[in-house]
């Protein structure tokens, strides 16, 4: 029997098949019971270096901890008219959502906003292609976080065929000379790429989809997703070649566990920001396990 939130979608899905480690697996994600070759897997997948998720109450008492210094952060930019960027990419289901909530949980909304723009107007798609993203920049005292942004043109859009191998290109030249001017305008940027296990994002879509609460969040472009994994990973491996520099590196964050990757996060933004009264034995340290920089660490080599 189908659950009551594979009911509440539109039609039923047909099982798919899909190659994961060499191997083609067959996979219906409408049948409630997940399967056990995922449920074994999925959080030890793509490497991930523990075998259990970080204890909820633990969580729960350092996740506190770090968003009050969150909110000295905040009261810091404000009184300096700082202004703080920060881009969340990863393969759907990464938990880029959920990492936003955590760091702006208990921040003025006022001068903590989040973007998550919808697909370009015609207007839009006639403009230059980061005119859209420059739009919502922050302002003096403002902390902008992007669910997405303008890598969709090194992610989605060339796996999907939304632009051109030129327009990719194009992309990749442009975009580190692009970021240089951000950051020598004087906003606080960052880029996080959160990365997971094919496994894991089976699981995770198919806890979506039998989820009265989320189901929303699942959608039939999942679907051909999940068939392209490989092309996603190539395609990361591109754009994290390519765009990481210098001046706008990109964190890399083994997102698996989604408590260990939030707060991970919310540290190295706390450990790069020299805000008053920043307590550095709350903060803690990284843990070089689960966070690291560029192409190297996403793909499991050091250095």
């Amino acid at each position: 029997m189908k659950s009551e939130s594979a009911a509440i979608l539109s039609g039923d899905m047909e099982a798919i098949r899909i190659k994961v480690d060499g191997v083609e697996r067959q996979f219906d994600i409408d049948d409630p019971k997940l399967p056990d070759w995922i449920k074994k897997k999925a959080l030890k997948s793509d490497g991930y270096p523990y075998d259990k998720k970080l204890d909820w109450d633990e969580y729960e008492e350092t996740l506190e901890e770090l968003q009050v210094e969150l909110v000295k952060l905040q009261a810091w930019m404000q009184k300096t008219g700082g202004r703080a960027l920060m881009l969340f990419e990863g393969c759907d289901a990464a938990g880029k959502g959920g990492v936003i909530k955590a760091i702006r949980q208990n921040m003025n909304p006022r001068a903590a906003r989040n973007v998550a723009l919808p697909k370009p107007s015609s207007t839009e798609q006639g403009q230059w292609y980061y005119q859209r993203y420059v739009a919502q920049f922050p302002t003096a005292g403002e902390f902008v976080t992007f669910d997405r942004s303008w890598y969709n043109r090194a992610g989605v859009e060339p796996v999907m065929g939304f632009c051109t191998p030129e327009q990719h290109e194009h992309f990749l030249e442009q975009t580190p000379h692009f970021e240089r001017l951000i950051r020598d305008d004087g906003i606080h940027f960052f880029k996080f790429w959160l990365s997971i296990g094919q496994e894991m994002q089976l699981k995770r879509f198919h806890d979506r989809r039998h989820s009265l609460l989320r189901s929303w969040k699942f959608s039939p472009i999942d679907v051909e997703g999940m068939t392209k994994w490989d092309d996603y990973m190539r395609a990361r491996d591109i754009m994290l070649e390519r765009t990481h520099s210098p001046h706008a590196p990109w964190i890399v964050v083994r997102s698996n566990d989604k408590r260990r990757a939030r707060l991970e996060v919310i540290r190295h933004i706390l450990q790069s920001l020299p805000y008053d009264g920043r307590d550095v034995k709350i903060i803690g340290k990284a843990d070089p396990k689960i966070i690291g920089e560029g192409l190297a660490f996403a793909k499991g080599r050091k250095g």
